[in-house]
């Protein structure tokens, strides 16, 4: 499977000629959906979730759905019937050939004062886990954990002992718009140090194999 990251939160994945797309957001590229065969999407937050982004995915591939929360599936699935699946923690489904479980139920606390919104992270095929905006412990094994780097709602300590918690095999930034290039060295080094796994960043357009 090849992980292609794009900016901010989206990334996307492809396998068997077929291509998933996670939180194509208002941070990222224009190009992250294009092509897409299903999109997966964590939450209301528009760095994460791209109504006009979404839809155009919709209208340039009549096959192409998308697997989201209420919150964000009400928005869409008018205008796309049968196509816009709503989903919660302990679902699982087939998208786009990718095999997918659904974990978590909410996003981060950014402020006590300010109300907690709906977030699901998605584990494709077993291996590649996204938890949107929260540190989501999915229960099982992960191979390659996307790591939220950046938030207003953590700060690095939390993102270090995420991944000792999780443990998974290898763990690439995201959520790291915000993160300007004087700081990502601080980052890669005290997470590479403390986190226990092997922590790397993916420039956006960069792919691995996963």
């Amino acid at each position: 499977m090849k992980l292609t990251k794009k900016s901010h939160a989206c990334v996307r994945l492809e396998k068997d000629g077929r291509t998933l797309v996670l939180d194509p957001g208002g941070f990222t590229e224009e190009d992250a959906v294009t092509g897409a065969d299903a999109l997966l999407v964590t939450h209301e937050h528009p760095d994460h979730f791209d109504e006009g982004r979404l839809r155009a995915a919709l209208e340039a591939n009549p096959a192409a759905e998308i697997w989201t929360l209420r919150t964000v599936a009400d928005q869409l699935s008018a205008a796309f019937p049968g196509r816009v699946h709503t989903v919660g923690n302990g679902d699982t489904f087939t998208a786009a050939g990718f095999e997918v479980e659904v974990h978590g139920e909410l996003h981060a606390v950014i402020h006590p004062d300010i109300p907690r919104v709906t977030n699901v992270g998605y584990l494709v095929d077993g291996t590649v886990f996204h938890p949107g905006d929260a540190l989501t412990v999915p229960g099982r094994p992960v191979d390659t954990l996307l790591l939220p780097v950046m938030a207003p709602w953590n700060k690095i300590s939390e993102v270090i002992d995420y991944v000792r918690e999780v443990r998974p095999r290898r763990a690439y930034d995201i959520h790291d718009a915000l993160l300007i290039d004087l700081a990502r060295p601080i980052y890669d080094r005290q997470i590479g140090a403390l986190g226990g796994t092997d922590h790397g960043r993916l420039a956006s357009g960069a792919s691995a194999e996963v």
